[in-house]
């Protein structure tokens, strides 16, 4: 078999225009920072250039904020990469609360961009598509938001640590006759081919239920480990949005005594809780 060929080095022109396009994200985010307009126009002005210039390289201002939450989501993940790095993986527990710390501290150092990626309606088109959707992610609003914002690289971060952590502590988690049967169907869904494919195809909610079991005595996905992971995400981002909006007092914020209080929480559920100080210790540091 021959050697595939070198890729080929990227032209003057090529490279001209990727650092444009760099240079609209940076010029774009650094107006979102400061509470300006983001239009075409407003970026197009602010890059010395005229807005149907800049529709050379951005179609539309939807096409614009794709690109900035992209940008926007790999600076995000990379600081909880960072976080989660700092530890082995055969700790978990660290990882994920480390992780879940970086991202609290960049979500309170970057306010304006966490409400465009984590607290902007989605528009009635990705709500249809959503709605449209026979294969939910992970985190059922990545279905809603476009892939190329990265929204579904974040959701899989936790996920994949989440998974770490019920192998490595087993915790309990509902069985599916537990749940609530307005959900399960959306949970099988999101479980995805680990066990919802086999589940889809069961003829009998009892036989549905029974490859639940049996995925779950594999350490693969199930429901009801999907449904915490579900829990857990809504209550730690929901304290996130309560503090970067300023609606709670601003001592619980400055201590951050509520979101260590919710971490405790979701700690005790997962299995944590003999471990707590150790790991309480890794927040505060």
């Amino acid at each position: 078999m021959s050697a595939p060929a070198p890729a080929q080095a990227p032209t003057r022109r090529e490279r001209q225009r990727q650092a444009t396009f760099e240079e609209i994200v940076e010029v774009s985010r650094r107006l979102l920072r400061a509470g300006d307009d983001v239009s075409l126009r407003a970026v197009a002005t602010e890059m010395g250039m005229t807005a149907p210039a800049l529709y050379r390289y951005v179609d539309n201002h939807a096409e614009l904020m794709t690109l900035i939450a992209h940008s926007v989501f790999e600076d995000v993940i990379a600081a909880m990469t960072a976080a989660r790095d700092a530890h082995p993986d055969d700790d978990p527990a660290a990882q994920i609360v480390v992780a879940t710390w970086a991202f609290r501290s960049w979500a309170l150092g970057n306010r304006e961009e966490f409400r465009l990626v984590f607290a902007t309606p989605p528009t009635p088109e990705w709500l249809a598509l959503c709605e449209a959707s026979s294969s939910v992610p992970i985190s059922a609003l990545a279905d809603c938001i476009p892939a190329e914002t990265g929204m579904q690289q974040f959701g899989a971060f936790f996920a994949e640590i989440f998974g770490r952590l019920w192998a490595r502590y087993h915790f309990p988690i509902p069985a599916d006759d537990e749940l609530d049967p307005a959900i399960l169907e959306v949970l099988r869904m999101q479980v995805g081919a680990a066990a919802g494919t086999e589940a889809d195809g069961a003829t009998s909610p009892d036989a549905k239920a029974e490859l639940g079991q049996e995925a779950a005595a594999l350490g693969a996905p199930t429901a009801g480990t999907v449904w915490m992971f579900e829990r857990a995400w809504a209550r730690l981002y929901g304290t996130v949005t309560l503090e970067v909006f300023g609606h709670l007092h601003p001592g619980f914020v400055r201590t951050g005594a509520l979101f260590r209080a919710t971490m405790r929480d979701i700690g005790r559920d997962i299995g944590l809780e003999p471990e707590w100080e150790r790991l309480d210790a890794l927040a505060r540091a």
